[in-house]
C-alpha cells in the first residue's frame, strides 16, 4: 500500500509522507505578506507559508483559530468578520469565503444566505489593494447562483484587477483525494494557474501501515449499521461499494461524512471483514495534511476541521504561481486590464446542463 520505493533504474522514488514533509515544511523567514480570510484551520495558509507567504488569518470558529495559531507561523485572529473591518497592509489577499450558501450539497441561497461571505472579501480587496489575490470555493458557484458569481466578479474587475477562475481537481496536485474546487485569482500581470498532473495517489499509499491497523479509539461498524449500509446501497443500486479504496484516490471529504456514525464514503474494511471510520489522523492525511499538523478540539470538531480545508499540498501548487508571479516585474497597464478581462467564461457553465 505504499508506493514503489524504486524505479527502473533503482533510483529511490519519494513515498507520499516524504513529499508532504519536503514540500510543507514551514521556512526560516518569509518574502511576502498576506491575508488570509475566513482562515478555516489552516490548510491554505499552511501551502502559502510553505512557500516563503507569511499569513494572518481571521476566524471567527475558536477551534479552527486555535488550531491555526497552534500550527503557522502568522496569528490567527479569532472574530467574525464584517463590513468595515480595518486590515494591515499586504501584497497578498487569500482566504475561503463561506461556501455553504453556494454548495451542491446545500441549498443554495447564494446572496440572500446570511453566511455569504464575499461582500465582506470584495471589500477587503478595495481596502488592502493587494498585488494579488485569489479565493476558492465549491463548484455550486457555477450552479443555480451563477448569476451572482458573475457579480461577484464583475465588482472585483471593478477594482482594477484582471480576474480569472479555474475549476482545478486536487488530485492533480498530489492529493489523495478527488476534489474539485473552483480557484479564482485576480492579479495585474503575468499570472499561471497551475498545471494538474496525470499522476496519482492512492488512498492505501497516503495511509500507508495505518489503514490495516487497528487505533486504540477505533469505531467499528455495528451489525446493524452494517444492515443498513447494504440497504441502503442496494437501494440506490451502487456499483461500488461506499468503502475507502484503498487502490484509488478517495472521494470527496466532506463533514458530514467523516463525522458521521457510519463514515460514509471514508470507512475502512479490514481484512477480517470488519469496517471502521477513519480517525481524524487518516483524515487528516487524505487531504494531505502532515502528521505534525495538530488539531484542537473535540473529536467531532477535529472532523468538521478537516473536512472543511483546503488541502495543503492544493494550496502549495497555488501558491507556487503566485511567488511566481511576484517575482516578476512585468503588471499591465490599465487599460491592458480593461482589455483582458473579458466576458464571463461560458464554457463551465455548460457543465450544469450536462449535469457535472
Amino acid at each position: 500500500m505504499r508506493r514503489v520505493q524504486r524505479n527502473t533504474s533503482g533510483v529511490k522514488l519519494m513515498t507520499y509522507l516524504d513529499e508532504l514533509k519536503e514540500k510543507l515544511t514551514r521556512p526560516a523567514s518569509f518574502q511576502y505578506d498576506a491575508i488570509d480570510l475566513f482562515a478555516g484551520c489552516g490548510g491554505l495558509a499552511l501551502g502559502f507559508e510553505a512557500c516563503g507567504i507569511r499569513t494572518s488569518g481571521y476566524e471567527m470558529e475558536s477551534d479552527y483559530a486555535n488550531t491555526y495559531s497552534l500550527n503557522l507561523n502568522g496569528p490567527c485572529k479569532r472574530k467574525r468578520l464584517d463590513l468595515g473591518e480595518e486590515y494591515s497592509p499586504a501584497q497578498i489577499v487569500i482566504g475561503g469565503p463561506p461556501c455553504q450558501p453556494f454548495s451542491v450539497g446545500g441549498k443554495q441561497l447564494g446572496l440572500q444566505d446570511p453566511r455569504d461571505g464575499f461582500p465582506i472579501f470584495v471589500e477587503a480587496i478595495k481596502k488592502v489593494d493587494p498585488d494579488i489575490w485569489m479565493f476558492e470555493n465549491v463548484r455550486g458557484l457555477l450552479y443555480r447562483n451563477k448569476r451572482y458569481f458573475e457579480e461577484i466578479l464583475a465588482r472585483l474587475k471593478e477594482l482594477n484587477y484582471v480576474v480569472e477562475y479555474r475549476l482545478l481537481n486536487a488530485v492533480g496536485f498530489g492529493v489523495p483525494q478527488n476534489r474539485e474546487r473552483l480557484v479564482v485569482v485576480g492579479h495585474r500581470g503575468d499570472f499561471q494557474f497551475p498545471k494538474e498532473t496525470s499522476a496519482r495517489v492512492t488512498a492505501g499509499e497516503a495511509l500507508g501501515e495505518l489503514a490495516v491497523s487497528i487505533p486504540n479509539d477505533a469505531k467499528f461498524l455495528t451489525a446493524r449499521m452494517d444492515e443498513y449500509v447494504a440497504n441502503y446501497e442496494k437501494a440506490s443500486k451502487c456499483v461500488t461499494p461506499r468503502d475507502l479504496h484503498l487502490d484509488r484516490p478517495a472521494r470527496t471529504l466532506t463533514c458530514r461524512n467523516l463525522a458521521g456514525a457510519t463514515g460514509d464514503m471514508h470507512r475502512l474494511r479490514l481484512p477480517d471483514g470488519r469496517r471502521r471510520r477513519i480517525t481524524v489522523r487518516e483524515a487528516a492525511r487524505l487531504q494531505s495534511f502532515p502528521d505534525w499538523f495538530e488539531f484542537s478540539g473535540t473529536e467531532t470538531s477535529q472532523y468538521y476541521q478537516v473536512g472543511n480545508a483546503v488541502p495543503p499540498l492544493f494550496a502549495y501548487a497555488i501558491a507556487c504561481s503566485v511567488v511566481e508571479y511576484l517575482k516578476s516585474d512585468h503588471r499591465f497597464s490599465n487599460s491592458e486590464i480593461m482589455h483582458r478581462n473579458l466576458p464571463v467564461q461560458p464554457e463551465l457553465f455548460a457543465m450544469e446542463s450536462r449535469g457535472g
